[in-house]
C-alpha cells in the first residue's frame, strides 16, 4: 500500500513572491547624448536644440529610457531635462543615469504599489533565482515594504531557504 504524496508547501499559508513575475515588459534603452556634442565633448546649444527638434522621438514608444553621456563632457542640466521632456510622451519611464539606475527606479515604482496586506501575518519566501535582471535594491525595498505585515521572511526556494526575518511575539 503506497501513501499519497502530499505537497505540504502548497497546502501551507506560505506566500512566495517572485519579483520576476512583476518584471514589466518593454525594451530598456540607453540614450547617449554624446553623439549630439561637437567631437563628443562640447555642447553647442544651437546644434543641440536642432538635434532635439529633428529627432524622431516616436521610436521610444513603450520603452524605458536612461539618458546619459558616456564621454567626459560637462553637460548642463538643462540638456538632460530637454531630452527628458521630449521622451516623456512616448517612453514608459525616463531617468537620467545608467540602465542599472533605470531598473532600480522601475522596481521602486512596482514595489511602492505592492499591496503588503497580501502577506499579512503569513510566512513569506522571496524567490531568489531569476532569469531577468532584478536589481538587488528591489529585494531590499520589498523586505522593507512587507516586514511589518509578514510573520516571517525567507529568501530562496521552499526546499532550501535562508531565514531573514521573524516577527517578534
Amino acid at each position: 500500500m503506497s501513501k499519497e504524496i502530499v505537497n505540504r508547501v502548497a497546502k501551507s499559508s506560505l506566500v512566495t513572491i517572485d519579483l520576476e513575475d512583476f518584471y514589466p515588459s518593454g525594451e530598456r534603452v540607453l540614450f547617449d547624448i554624446k553623439d549630439w556634442l561637437l567631437e563628443g565633448l562640447v555642447l553647442r546649444e544651437k546644434d543641440f536644440r536642432t538635434h532635439v527638434d529633428t529627432h524622431d522621438w516616436s521610436t521610444y514608444i513603450n520603452k524605458y529610457v536612461a539618458i546619459t553621456c558616456t564621454t567626459d563632457a560637462i553637460i548642463p542640466d538643462w540638456a538632460f531635462m530637454l531630452v527628458a521632456l521630449q521622451l516623456e510622451p512616448y517612453a514608459k519611464k525616463v531617468v537620467v543615469g545608467n540602465l542599472e539606475l533605470l531598473e532600480s527606479l522601475v522596481f521602486q515604482d512596482i514595489i511602492n504599489n505592492f499591496d503588503a496586506s497580501e502577506v499579512n501575518n503569513k510566512p513569506v519566501i522571496i524567490k531568489g533565482c531569476t532569469n531577468k535582471p532584478i536589481p538587488l535594491s528591489a529585494y531590499t525595498l520589498l523586505i522593507n515594504k512587507i516586514k511589518l505585515a509578514a510573520k516571517s521572511i525567507m529568501y530562496g526556494e521552499a526546499c532550501s531557504s535562508v531565514p531573514l526575518y521573524k516577527k517578534k511575539p
